[in-house]
């Protein structure tokens, strides 16, 4: 194992349950932080040990330059979770961060020899239910546009030039790497899968969620939840005791 401090920069511990049997590794979507699951990490405490995920380019780590392509995000993040890998572990990724916590198992499960208990994919289609989008080509007002049309972001933060001026720049490197993104063909894992889906979600449909299935050797089931793509914001205890029934039930092994 090496050393904690090396993935310190990746992780955020609100609420550290170090009598847990399990921990949960929460991804944000494109543009998010690790401050998104703040209420998920305080609600699922002491349960479950709850790490969220801080990319590069946001927050206290805004000075860093953003990542623009999938693989190289993986192959940092799966880096960053080594040191966490002493108890099993789930993951849950919200839209880019499904796709990424999907591409973290592959890693983990083909060059570590370790296979997450589950993963929650959260309001994203399945890796190989390919659309052409381009928001990351748009100037700024497009892709405050494309913020708003999803609602994930909070009103408050648009309208402040200056913010947005320090965000811009990592949404629209989330976006070239989630947008450029294509997934090896027949690529799945051993991990079983839950998909969470809203039934208005305009850039994800029935069809592309229930697409997962076809990517885990594992056991697989969906949720679907009225509203659009962030679904969780008004399904808050629903989704907690999904995840809480889950991790319940999961065989507690490494491997």
């Amino acid at each position: 194992m090496i050393d904690k401090q090396n993935a310190d920069g990746w992780i955020r511990r609100y609420h550290a349950a170090d009598e847990s049997p399990i921990r949960l590794v929460c991804l944000p979507h494109a543009g998010g932080s690790a401050s998104f699951y703040f209420p998920m990490s305080q609600a699922l405490a002491p349960g479950v040990d709850v790490l969220s995920v801080q990319y590069p380019g946001r927050q206290d780590r805004r000075h860093e330059p953003g990542i623009t392509d999938i693989g190289v995000y993986a192959d940092a993040l799966t880096r960053a979770l080594l040191p966490w890998l002493d108890r099993p572990v789930a993951l849950f990724g919200h839209s880019m961060g499904a796709i990424l916590a999907f591409e973290v198992t592959r890693r983990l499960e083909r060059d570590h020899g370790v296979s997450p208990v589950r993963i929650f994919a959260s309001g994203r289609r399945s890796p190989s239910s390919f659309r052409h989008e381009s928001v990351h080509l748009r100037d700024d007002d497009g892709i405050v546009a494309e913020m708003r049309e999803l609602s994930g972001t909070n009103s408050a933060i648009l309208g402040d030039e200056e913010i947005l001026r320090m965000v811009l720049p990592a949404i629209r490197s989330d976006y070239t790497a989630i947008e450029n993104y294509r997934a090896e063909p027949g690529e799945t894992v051993k991990a079983p899968v839950t998909v969470l889906t809203g039934e208005s979600d305009p850039r994800t449909s029935a069809e592309e969620a229930e697409a997962w299935e076809g990517h885990t050797g594992g056991e697989f089931d969906i949720h679907r939840f009225p509203g659009g793509h962030f679904f969780l914001a008004n399904h808050q205890a629903r989704v907690l005791k999904i995840i809480s029934d889950e991790l319940a039930a999961a065989p507690i092994r490494k491997g």
